[in-house]
C-alpha cells in the first residue's frame, strides 16, 4: 500500500501550487480561475527518504448546484476514503470564510489525521493573522507559503512522521496505458467502466476532463497504470489558457505511456483530428490500439462491421497494422476486449527476436528480393539485429546504406511484422554501414 496524502480546501487557496512544490512539476493547472482543477490529480513525492503519493482535488463547495462543483465535491469525498493524511489548505490573505467551515465540518467527522495549513503566509503579519483559523476546532495550524516554499519544510516533517516507512514501489516497471481522443468520445466513462467507481468526473460537457491523472488497475489477472487525458483538440479552438495546458497534458500522456488506447466515436469515423492523434503517438514510438466507442448507436447492416474497420484501415496507412475493437462503453460491450488488446499490444512492444532467429528467417526473404540497384550499383545486406531500445528497433547491416528507398523499408517492415506479430507496436528500421 502506498502511503497517500490528499489536498482539499475551497477553491482558488493555492492547493495546485502546493501539489506542484511537492510533486516538483507543473502537472497540475493553476491559474486564477476558482475551481480550475476538476479531478483528483495524482503525483509522486518524497521527504526524509519516505515516498508518498500526492492527490490534488477540486475545490469543496458545499451547497451549490453547478454541475461541477456538485462533482468535486464528490471527487473530495474520495480523496477522503484513499488518503492516510489530509492536508486542509486555507487561505491567510482572504480570512476565514464559511466554505472553511462547511469544509471542517466535513473533515471532523474523519478518524484520518487532518493538517490544517494556512497558505499565503509569506510575511510576518500575516503568520500572526492565521491564528484565527484555530477557531475551526481542527488543532495546530501551520503557516506556509506554496509560492515560496517557506513553513513547507516543517510541515512535510510532521506529515511524514504518520507515514509508514515503505519499500519503493515497482510502479515505474508496471505498463502504462493512456486512454487518449477528441473531447467527449468516452474516455473517462471507458476508465469508469474498468475500474467499476466514478474516479473521473463525467458529465455530459466536452471537454470535462482538464487534467491527466494516473489510477492503478489491479483485477481480472491485469496490472497496469492507467491515464485519463484531456481531450486533444484542434490548435484553433484552444481559447483558455486551461485547454493549452490540457493540450500539452495529453502530448505529456502519450510521451509517458507505453500504450495508447485511441477512442473515436463511431457516430463520425475516423476524422482529422483522430489521425493526428495516431501520428503523434507514432512519432513518439508508442502502442497502439483504435477503440471505436458508441457502436450501439450505429444502424447496421451485413458487413458494416467490416467496411468501417476497412476505411480506418485506408486512412492510417501505411500504418494498418492496428488492432481495432468496437465498443459500447454506457452497454459495456467488450470493454475487456480492449485490455486483452492492450495487454497483447503492449507485450509485441517489449518483443525481443534474437539475431539469429531474424538473420535464419529475413536473409532468405531479402535474397529472394533484394533492395533495387541504383546507378548500376547492387545493394547487399549482410546483417539483421535488434537495437536495445524501448520499442521494436532493427539495424540491417549493408554496403551502400544511403541508396535505399522507403518502398524498400516498408516492404522490410511489413515482413518483420508479419513474421513475429508486432500488432498495434511500432517499428523503427535503420539501414547502417556494414
Amino acid at each position: 500500500m502506498a502511503n497517500i496524502l490528499a489536498i482539499v480546501g475551497r477553491p482558488n487557496v493555492g492547493k495546485s501550487t502546493f501539489f506542484n512544490r511537492l510533486t516538483e512539476s507543473r502537472q497540475a493547472i493553476v491559474e486564477e480561475t476558482s475551481g480550475v482543477t476538476r479531478d483528483r490529480h495524482y503525483g509522486k513525492s518524497d521527504w526524509n527518504g519516505i515516498d508518498f503519493s500526492v492527490i490534488d482535488t477540486g475545490g469543496y463547495v458545499h451547497g451549490s448546484d453547478d454541475i461541477f462543483e456538485k462533482e468535486i465535491r464528490k471527487q473530495i469525498e474520495l480523496a477522503i476514503d484513499e488518503a492516510d493524511v489530509i492536508v486542509f489548505m486555507v487561505d491567510v490573505k482572504e480570512g476565514l470564510t464559511g466554505l472553511d467551515e462547511d469544509t471542517a465540518n466535513m473533515l471532523r467527522k474523519t478518524k484520518k489525521r487532518v493538517f490544517l495549513v494556512a497558505n499565503k503566509a509569506d510575511n510576518i503579519s500575516r503568520i500572526y493573522e492565521s491564528s484565527e483559523f484555530y477557531g475551526l476546532g481542527l488543532g495546530k495550524v501551520y503557516p506556509v507559503s506554496s509560492i515560496n516554499g517557506s513553513g513547507t519544510g516543517d510541515l512535510l516533517d510532521d506529515i511524514v512522521k504518520e507515514f509508514e516507512v515503505l519499500k519503493t514501489e515497482e510502479s515505474e516497471t508496471l505498463p502504462k496505458y493512456a486512454v487518449v481522443g477528441r473531447p467527449n468520445v468516452g474516455k473517462s466513462s471507458l476508465i469508469n467502466a474498468f475500474i467499476g467507481e466514478e474516479r473521473n468526473i463525467v458529465t455530459p460537457v466536452p471537454g470535462t476532463t482538464r487534467d491527466s491523472i494516473y489510477i492503478l488497475y489491479k483485477s481480472f489477472g491485469f496490472e497496469f497504470l492507467l491515464v485519463d487525458t484531456a481531450g486533444l483538440r484542434k490548435k484553433s479552438k484552444v481559447h483558455e489558457n486551461i485547454e493549452f495546458y490540457s493540450v500539452m497534458r495529453s502530448i505529456r500522456a502519450i510521451e509517458k505511456s507505453d500504450v495508447c488506447l485511441l477512442m473515436i466515436d463511431a457516430q463520425y469515423g475516423i476524422e482529422s483530428q483522430d489521425l493526428n492523434i495516431l501520428h503523434l503517438i507514432e512519432r513518439n514510438k508508442k502502442g497502439v490500439v483504435i477503440v471505436v466507442n458508441k457502436w450501439d448507436l450505429i444502424k447496421k447492416e451485413t458487413n458494416t462491421h467490416k467496411e468501417f474497420e476497412q476505411n480506418i484501415r485506408n486512412q492510417t496507412a501505411p500504418f494498418t497494422d492496428i488492432p481495432v475493437v468496437f465498443t459500447s462503453v454506457t452497454e459495456k460491450q467488450r470493454i475487456f476486449k480492449v485490455l486483452e488488446l492492450a495487454n497483447m499490444v503492449y507485450a509485441n512492444r517489449c518483443k525481443r527476436i534474437s539475431t539469429a532467429t531474424l538473420n535464419k528467417n529475413l536473409l532468405p526473404v531479402i535474397n529472394e528480393k533484394p533492395p533495387p540497384a541504383v546507378k548500376g550499383k547492387y545493394i547487399k545486406i549482410k546483417y539483421i539485429t535488434q537495437l536495445p531500445t524501448p520499442y521494436p528497433a532493427f539495424a540491417f547491416f549493408c554496403n551502400l546504406p544511403q541508396y535505399i528507398k522507403e518502398p524498400y523499408k516498408r516492404f522490410l517492415e511489413n515482413k518483420v511484422r508479419n513474421l513475429f506479430n508486432f500488432s498495434g507496436a511500432p517499428i523503427v528500421i535503420y539501414f547502417r554501414k556494414k
